[in-house]
């Protein structure tokens, strides 16, 4: 059964790691990742990604991505949402804590934050605004 408007948002407000997908370029199957990213109901999805990465570049040239996030238990229910890049801006340390917080235990986040910051190289922050979304609850089959 699919969800509401209600559910599938505050589904996909839950820290849930998801799969990015998004056009692979000419011959290649679409790129599909497990990533972090952030959500509150109404609002962009926005992911955290290396600058010089093939995510970020295939993501620059497509203009739109991808996000499936899902779940088995209490009932199997998935929530899938597609839409267009609207800003890309650097990372800040503030948004990788943001991020790393919804994640970690609270005891990890400061020190990898600390080495993320430090060895992950130059990152960026992709917001996506949500155009279209499928979703379901098959309930406990």
């Amino acid at each position: 059964m699919a969800l509401t408007r209600e559910e599938r948002e505050q589904f996909l407000a839950e820290p849930h790691v998801a799969a990015l997908a998004v056009d692979g370029g000419d011959g290649r199957a679409p790129l599909t990742v497990p990533i972090w990213y952030q959500y509150a109901p109404g609002g962009d999805a926005w992911i955290m990604t290396g600058l010089d990465s093939r995510k970020n570049r295939l993501i620059s040239a497509a203009g739109r991505f991808s996000l499936l996030v899902d779940r088995v238990e209490p009932t199997i229910r998935y929530v899938s949402v597609e839409g267009p890049v609207v800003d890309t801006t650097p990372a800040t340390v503030e948004l990788l804590r943001e991020i790393s917080a919804r994640y970690l235990p609270a005891e990890k986040v400061e020190g990898y934050v600390d080495f993320a910051w430090k060895n992950h190289g130059e990152q960026v922050i992709v917001r996506m605004r949500p155009e279209r979304w499928v979703s379901s609850d098959l309930g406990s089959v």
